[in-house]
């Protein structure tokens, strides 16, 4: 008798080889050979591959979020071209392109300020949280490496990637604060929304990348709106100058107002209820 030849799922042909083995129709050996050493097999091989897939799917959905919206930065001339509600609309919209894109994968964090704060959460596990936050930072550095190659190949400049810097009298600590704020305000959305108990999973990638959208016209003239520590780093170690001495409130303002919006709402919002 053979396993392969039972039309069954593997857990339903489990039960019937342990009922074969005990009466005697198989011997141990091949119970051994298809119950417990393919079972251990498949299942590892399945967390693998679903491990890969997320990691995949965080890198792609980053490097749709840093290339639409770094890229509409560089290409449609910044402010004085395609305007503040350009910029903001193709950030916000990569953000909406992705969720519902990648999103059933990964969840689309594209953030590791997301990650972190989903972390706090215990929404990701310490292994997700290292998986994806790795992916982010390919996904991010590969869009803007992909954004520097255009640029050179088209003759325009490669002075200015879109990256995040603080404007012109603006200093560190107001540029920090803004950027805790902002992150907050922004991550707060992503923990409401996304809420098994307390948010809406039709339409959390719109509700997300709208308010993406709408703090980037807030803050488009102060720090460039990171609220995203990839986002900020990939440019940055292209580019170098201000942008890579001030790469350290793009990654930690980010990060602690992440944090902030995951206390306030697991114990203020209950949404992790």
């Amino acid at each position: 008798m053979h396993l392969e030849k039972i039309k069954t799922p593997f857990k339903h042909k489990k039960v019937i080889f342990g009922w074969l083995f005990f009466s005697g129709k198989i011997d141990w050996a091949y119970f051994l050979r298809y119950v417990w050493i393919f079972d251990k097999l498949v299942n590892s091989l399945k967390k693998g591959n679903l491990v890969m897939k997320k990691f995949f799917a965080e890198v792609i959905g980053t490097f749709m979020l840093v290339f639409i919206g770094t890229g509409a930065v560089v290409f449609g001339n910044g402010t004085e071209g395609l305007g503040h509600l350009g910029i903001a609309l193709a950030f916000g919209l990569s953000i909406v392109a992705a969720a519902y894109s990648i999103g059933t994968v990964s969840g689309a964090h594209l953030n590791p300020a997301v990650s972190i704060a989903m972390f706090v959460n215990k929404r990701l596990s310490s292994k997700d949280l290292v998986n994806y936050i790795a992916a982010q930072v390919v996904g991010a550095v590969l869009a803007s490496a992909t954004v520097l190659f255009l640029l050179s190949n088209s003759g325009m400049s490669t002075a200015s990637l879109g990256e995040n810097a603080l404007a012109k009298g603006v200093t560190p600590f107001g540029g920090f604060l803004f950027e805790v704020i902002a992150s907050f305000i922004f991550i707060l959305v992503i923990m409401t929304v996304t809420s098994a108990t307390k948010g809406n999973d039709k339409i959390a990638g719109l509700v997300i990348g709208l308010s993406l959208t709408l703090i980037i016209l807030v803050g488009l003239n102060i720090t460039g709106l990171s609220v995203n520590p990839a986002r900020s780093l990939a440019p940055a170690l292209f580019v170098g100058g201000a942008a890579l001495q001030q790469i350290w409130i793009f990654i930690l303002a980010p990060i602690v107002g992440g944090v902030l919006a995951a206390i306030v709402a697991k114990n203020l919002l209950d949404t992790e209820e």
